[in-house]
């Protein structure tokens, strides 16, 4: 014969983001089922969160698309022609320049026989000068709108569509993440039991992890009783119990589930018939038919039959 109580299991349950509850489905008392909803928060700001979301998926999407399709045809079009301005510009700054050059060949010729002024030969090496810059000028305007044309032909860099796609990957995580937080915005029963208390009520704001509810667990109910360290041979796990509680005339069933390896002292709260032993084993035992009447906390007396005789 063994004494002990049953045991107490209970949680304090609470909401994974914080919130204002907008509903409470359940009151002191009530028993709920496992997945059994308890409370609400409101999710507007969630939802919010979601639809900027989807909006910033779609966006990025476009996004990418427009870099993996490359320039459309008329923008390549457009480079070209646009290649076409410079290159006739060249060429003008070409013949100019060959006009100057060849008039400064034929002044120079000309000024030892005073045919031509010193005047005259200044201003031709000017105007060769400044045919010779606007050729360079042009050559560069030609090379800028040439590099604009091939870049609209070689199309999206590798690295900016890999940056793309990854804005879409960021967005499609940012709305994973607001999804499980609109499910975390519903307090589900994780196990069926009795709702002991309900700490907060309707319109609080409450921050994640707070207590709304605590819970006691009471199936499968267990029993945690103690047995003398010289009685410690005499039970094994899997063994039949009958489990009695003061003022209860009903007989309970039950099993040994799991005797501790290690010992304790014992309990204040373990009364024996006899004196107590100083060191004990915790025993629990699962109770297989239990109903209302046996309470969490009650203490109750274990009767083992199959126990083996003492030595």
């Amino acid at each position: 014969k063994l004494y002990g109580n049953v045991d107490v299991r209970q949680v304090d349950l609470g909401f994974r983001v914080p919130g204002r509850i907008a509903s409470m489905a359940v009151d002191e008392g009530d028993k709920v089922k496992p997945g059994a909803e308890l409370a609400q928060l409101d999710t507007r700001p969630i939802n919010d969160t979601i639809s900027i979301s989807n909006a910033q998926i779609a966006q990025s999407q476009a996004d990418l698309i427009k870099r993996e399709h490359g320039n459309r045809p008329q923008e390549i079009a457009q480079a070209r022609a646009a290649v076409g301005v410079p290159q006739a510009a060249l060429a003008r700054a070409l013949a100019a320049y060959s006009r100057a050059q060849a008039e400064l060949t034929r002044r120079q010729a000309l000024i030892g026989s005073g045919a031509v002024s010193q005047q005259q030969l200044d201003q031709a090496r000017q105007d060769a000068q400044s045919a010779q810059a606007d050729m360079a000028s042009a050559r560069a305007q030609l090379s800028q709108a040439q590099a604009a044309y091939d870049l609209a032909l070689a199309g999206t860099r590798h690295e900016d569509i890999q940056a793309a796609k990854a804005g879409e990957a960021s967005a499609v995580a940012n709305r994973a993440r607001a999804q499980t937080d609109l499910a975390d915005a519903t307090l589900i029963a994780p196990e069926g039991g009795t709702v002991l208390t309900r700490a907060r009520e309707p319109g609080a704001i409450v921050q994640a992890g707070e207590t709304v509810f605590t819970l006691t667990i009471d199936r499968p109910l267990r029993v945690r009783a103690y047995v003398a360290e010289g009685d410690l041979s005499r039970i094994s796990p899997g063994m039949a119990v009958e489990v009695t509680a003061d003022g209860n005339s009903k007989t309970y069933h039950g099993t040994i589930g799991e005797i501790a390896a290690n010992a304790e002292f014992t309990p204040k709260s373990v009364q024996t018939e006899s004196l107590r032993a100083d060191l004990v084993y915790r025993v629990r035992i699962i109770v297989t038919d239990p109903d209302d009447a046996l309470r969490q906390g009650q203490p109750v007396t274990v009767l083992i039959p199959q126990a083996r005789s003492a030595k």
